[in-house]
């Protein structure tokens, strides 16, 4: 039997962000978290990995592995917030050109400091990724 690496574990979220440093870093994982619960209607739960999920659904890969992961979420990291958009950003680019400075992975969104991007670009950003995993993972389904 596979064991997961990551899955939620029983640790209060305000707990965890009070304890982000440093303080801006705090601040700003507070503003993402309160933007993503406000989008998803979902309550932050943490993942192992200092990860903060929204939601969740389950997947099955052709080669039969399965699990469960969250809908949108974030990590308060040391080098910067690291913002987690399913299904990536090539249909996002024009989103991205307005953001402001940032720099991405896969899936993965790196801000330093909120200040350096636009809240609102960002909603949309959060807000996309959303409707991607509805339309892919239906709730409920």
């Amino acid at each position: 039997m596979v064991t997961r690496k990551t899955e939620p574990e029983p640790v209060d979220v305000a707990a965890f962000l009070d304890a982000v440093e440093p303080a801006q870093r705090r601040e700003d994982a507070r503003t993402v978290c309160a933007l993503m619960e406000r989008l998803s209607g979902q309550p932050p739960v943490l993942w192992s990995g200092g990860m903060i999920g929204f939601g969740r659904y389950a997947y099955r890969y052709e080669s039969g592995h399965a699990g469960e992961w969250f809908r949108t979420g974030f990590g308060p990291r040391k080098a910067a917030l690291t913002l987690y958009v399913m299904g990536g950003f090539d249909a996002h680019e024009a989103l991205l050109a307005r953001l402001g400075k940032h720099s991405t992975g896969k899936s993965c969104l790196y801000v330093k400091r909120l200040q350096d991007i636009d809240p609102a670009v960002l909603e949309e950003l959060v807000a996309a990724s959303l409707a991607h995993m509805r339309a892919r993972y239906p709730e409920g389904a």
